[in-house]
Order: structure tokens, then C-alpha cells, then sequence
């Protein structure tokens, strides 16, 4: 399920609706936010070709469903090389 706000950005970023499939799919969990509301989420990491993409995800355990929130690529200046952890 995609959200209104995904929508945009994926449009905003040029990342096709298969590239937040696959990414969802096959990607990696990286981080996870077991706090948030109204579900869990969670931040994917997952490749297109040489492109890193997150996508942030919400788990809707009832209904057995994984919202995605948002997508975007990565910042070399935030984030380690591998793209998996924020610089500190």
C-alpha cells in the first residue's frame, strides 16, 4: 500500500513505483521504530543498479499489510558509504 506522501516524493525524485517494490522486497532493515504510531516502522535500504534507496515503512501486523511512508535517496554526506549507518 502507498501513501499520498510517497507518491509525491517518488515523483519529486524520479523513483519508480518498482524500485519502492523491489526495495521493500529485498532491501534490508536498517533501523527499526518500534514506537511509532499508529504502527511500527521501519527504514529499508535497497539498491537500483548502482542507485541507494530508503524507503521508510510502516507494518500493519493486523492486517498484515506494509504501508510505505516515503522514499528517498540517501546523502553520501550523512550517511556511512554503505548507506547503512548515519555519520555521527
Amino acid at each position: 500500500m502507498f501513501r499520498i506522501q510517497l507518491l509525491q516524493r517518488m515523483f519529486e525524485r524520479n523513483v519508480s513505483v518498482e524500485d519502492v517494490r523491489i526495495v521493500v522486497d529485498s532491501g534490508e532493515t536498517i533501523e527499526d521504530y518500534p514506537e511509532d504510531r499508529p504502527y511500527p516502522s521501519r527504514l529499508v535500504l535497497g539498491w537500483r543498479g548502482s542507485r541507494p534507496l530508503h524507503v521508510v515503512v510502516a507494518d500493519n501486523m493486523s492486517e498484515n499489510r506494509v504501508v510505505a511512508i516515503t522514499v528517498y535517496e540517501p546523502d553520501a554526506a550523512l550517511w556511512e558509504l554503505d548507506f547503512r549507518r548515519r555519520k555521527q
